[in-house]
């Protein structure tokens, strides 16, 4: 686990913490298992428990910790099953978003989604792999926020925890990040013809990715995962 952490003045406690965290559990810095002690985070953040417990509570919600009475909180192994689900969910409401953003784009939107496209090049380029996928997520924030539908975006992030994590292994050899970007622009180009059904067609086939990766990663890393 890293080490202290500088609060940004502002922004909520609890949420700096929670995004703190939750970004070393999807990278695996804080490993599937690992016991996560109140005493020590609140260290780390030089806080109280208080907002520590808050966060923990927003990671169970997210299918990432697991809280157990008189024993203390870890993290969970990765369920192939609850990443299936997610994904199911997730491909629901992104497809009707990404519907609607094909006939209301502008050309502006174009514009900021183009530039993206180019910095998620520069990011694999650079094998920095921590910024290419906040740049994926940033690809599909900014494609729910045409049709100016922040909560479609916040329901999905919050469903799609676990997912980030086979995410975060696949961009090694299972599912490189040269392959996403290339599905990216197919998106980006149904989104430029304003064509709903080639957009949705790009988005599924995109977000099927999840299905091709989990098994070998799953086989890689068995340790990880939980016995299903």
């Amino acid at each position: 686990m890293s080490g202290s952490y500088e609060l940004i003045a502002n922004v909520p406690v609890n949420q700096q913490i929670y995004r703190t965290l939750r970004q070393e559990i999807v990278a695996c810095v804080i490993p599937p298992g690992a016991f996560l002690s109140e005493k020590e985070i609140s260290a780390r953040f030089n806080v109280s428990r208080q907002p520590v417990r808050e966060a923990f509570i927003k990671l169970a919600e997210a299918g990432l910790v697991q809280v157990l009475p008189q024993r203390g909180t870890f993290v969970m192994k990765i369920s192939a099953k609850r990443v299936a689900d997610g994904r199911f969910i997730r491909e629901a409401l992104e497809t009707a978003v990404i519907r609607r953003a094909a006939s209301v784009v502008t050309d502006e939107d174009l514009a900021i989604l183009a530039h993206n496209l180019q910095r998620q090049e520069l990011a694999a380029k650079s094998q920095q792999s921590q910024e290419f996928l906040q740049l994926d997520d940033e690809f599909h924030r900014l494609i729910a926020e045409i049709i100016d539908c922040r909560l479609a975006w916040e329901t999905i992030e919050n469903i799609k925890a676990t997912m980030d994590r086979v995410r975060f292994f696949s961009l090694s050899n299972v599912s490189p990040p040269e392959n996403l970007i290339a599905q990216h622009y197919n998106i980006f180009a149904a989104l430029q013809a304003r064509n709903p059904d080639a957009a949705e067609q790009a988005l599924r086939v995109h977000l099927q990715e999840m299905i091709f990766s989990i098994t070998p990663i799953a086989q890689q890393n068995s340790e990880w995962f939980e016995v299903e």
